[in-house]
């Protein structure tokens, strides 16, 4: 958190000598003001992010030439925040846009093209389309593969998401083959303490819980959730992951209380930090109703498992994998 503020104080500091000294056109006015969005994105701020993003977005649409890659990026910041948002439809489209630009201004290995190839997975994967996803990560990973160093980051991760939509199609073994190559990387690539080395750890642990194996699934699950406390503000979406993935291995093993008490921290951070019809407040809150019906509450399982169904309805399409298990 404390990376994040200081972040901020500069960013702004630089913000206000740039609103004084350059037209209110300028690029890097535009620039400065896009960073600043990142910072909240990261922070999981997404509406502030989106304000920002937008501000930044109207001056490079009228200093910059429609073909220009500073365009396409900030067409494709807006998509982040929007599928970070769970608003899938308006992720693709800023994606998309922002994929065509890049597609005419770049070279076909370029990494940029290779980020907007991934991009477009992204919003397919949480769709639930899983050929689709899979499709646009092995464009990218074929890029990253070509054009960056074997122990970069960017190639971890999108080595990462190939691993995630294994695990979402149930192909466990796939998963783990993806998701530790992926962690190798990070391992060497990244200090110990990196939020994006928590999420590898709780990828891999997510993937042990999977397969039944829950002591191994606990201790990947914990290494994450200590990083996150330390680098992240306690409201923050991935703070709220990991005390989901927690809360699953717990209820794997029965253990109904622990799993409750992991599952509503979880809720209350998603909540706070996420918009209404956001599907990942709907997971956990499924979670929710999950363990009351093991525990054999089944009245307080309906009222919550109703509760999710009316976000998922709202938020997914009507062909989604998640939409179905909550109807079963």
């Amino acid at each position: 958190m404390g990376d994040y503020s200081k972040a901020l104080e500069f960013y702004e500091k630089s913000h206000k000598i740039y609103e004084k000294a350059l037209p209110s056109n300028h690029p890097d006015l535009a620039t400065i003001i896009s960073k600043i969005g990142q910072v909240y994105n990261n922070m999981g701020d997404y509406s502030k992010a989106l304000e920002f993003y937008e501000k930044s977005h109207k001056i490079y649409e009228k200093a910059l030439p429609s073909n220009h890659p500073h365009l396409a990026t900030s067409y494709g910041n807006i998509g982040q925040v929007h599928n970070n948002m769970g608003d899938y439809s308006k992720a693709l489209e800023f994606y998309e846009k922002s994929h065509k630009i890049f597609e005419k201004a770049l070279p076909s290995n370029h990494p940029d093209l290779a980020i907007s190839y991934s991009n477009i997975g992204g919003v397919y994967s949480h769709m639930g389309d899983y050929s689709k996803a899979l499709e646009f990560y092995e464009k990218s990973h074929k890029i990253f593969e070509k054009a960056l160093p074997s122990n970069h980051p960017d190639l971890a991760t999108i080595i990462s998401k190939i691993g995630q939509v294994y695990n979402n199609m149930g192909d466990y073994s796939k998963a783990l083959e993806f998701y530790k190559k992926s962690h190798k990387i990070r391992e060497k690539a990244l200090p110990s303490n990196h939020p994006n080395l928590a999420t590898s750890y709780g990828n891999i642990g997510q993937v042990y819980n999977n397969m039944g194996d829950y002591s191994k699934a606990l201790e990947f699950c914990e290494k994450p959730h200590k990083i996150f406390e330390k680098a992240l503000p306690s409201n923050h979406p991935d703070l709220a992951i990991s005390y989901s993935n927690i809360g699953g291995v717990y209820s794997r093993m029965n253990d109904y209380s622990k799993a409750l008490e992991f599952y509503e921290k979880s809720h209350k951070i998603f909540e706070k930090a996420l918009p209404s019809n956001h599907p990942d407040l709907a997971t956990i809150i499924s979670k929710i109703g999950q363990v009351y019906n093991n525990m054999g509450d089944y009245s307080k399982a309906l009222e919550f498992y109703e509760k999710s169904h009316k976000i998922y309805e709202k938020a997914l399409p009507s062909n989604h994998p998640d939409l179905a298990t909550i109807i079963s």
